[in-house]
């Protein structure tokens, strides 16, 4: 394994780690050779994945909580040392019409997409300014960039969140933090699975997808590798689209 990637004594946080492309981000950074610590909501789900990667430390957490990423975080630091890698992937959705949504669906799905992730960084934020190899990965989304029929608070709060990733890696450059997001395409996940799997909507975005397939959840991992590691050391503010060519496509057909 060439030295740039090889994550060997990093210390990696990855919240929202108890499914979908959270978790395989959370199994690829392990099996690089970071130590992570996979936490979320459902302490289930937390327990049953720490074991699968004999995890040093077994914690849940809420991102809508600044007192519960806290206390996540002295946990970390008290048994660990120090945080090199911190990975936001907690998040939902909600497919609804933009008209027929109350204030508290759109503030609740921004609390969670959005602020979560920006309460995080804040509270991590002093312990990886502490580490040579900082880095922040964000989770973004094809909504980041394009509308999708009725899903316009998630994608807001992702265009918000890549957003934020840009502004953070200039003001946090000084303090040696790389902050960087992957905008994932089309993975079938908890989020999303009731929505694309043989529906009409899961035609069209196949369609509109130049490899013609879904996403499988470890084809995120390389990236996400990439921007935890030495790699990444000259690279801050960007988002990796990991979308099968559905950002660069234009007729298909």
């Amino acid at each position: 394994m060439s030295p740039l990637f090889n994550l060997s004594a990093r210390i990696a946080v990855v919240i929202g780690a108890t499914s979908g492309l959270g978790r395989a981000i959370a199994i690829g950074l392990h099996d690089h050779g970071a130590t992570v610590i996979p936490t979320g909501r459902r302490q289930d789900l937390v327990q049953q994945l720490c074991a699968e990667l004999n995890c040093p430390l077994v914690a849940t957490t809420d991102v809508t909580s600044r007192p519960s990423l806290e206390s996540l975080r002295d946990a970390v630091v008290a048994q660990l040392g120090r945080i090199d890698i911190l990975v936001n992937a907690a998040g939902y959705t909600l497919k609804k019409p933009s008209v027929d949504i109350s204030d508290s669906e759109w503030q609740a799905i921004f609390n969670t997409n959005l602020d979560g992730a920006l309460r995080a960084c804040q509270v991590f934020h002093e312990a990886l300014k502490q580490s040579p190899h900082a880095r922040i990965i964000n989770i973004a989304s094809l909504g980041s960039f394009l509308a999708f029929k009725e899903v316009a608070a998630y994608s807001a709060s992702k265009t918000a969140l890549l957003s934020l990733t840009r502004s953070l890696a200039c003001e946090w450059a000084p303090d040696g933090i790389v902050v960087n997001a992957i905008a994932p395409g089309i993975f079938p996940t908890e989020l999303n699975r009731a929505f694309i799997m043989g529906t009409e909507r899961g035609k069209e975005l196949l369609m509109r997808t130049p490899m013609a397939r879904f996403g499988k959840a470890e084809e995120v991992v390389g990236a996400a590798v990439l921007l935890a590691s030495d790699g990444a050391s000259f690279i801050t503010g960007q988002t990796i689209a990991v979308d099968g060519g559905y950002l660069a496509s234009g007729v298909n057909s």
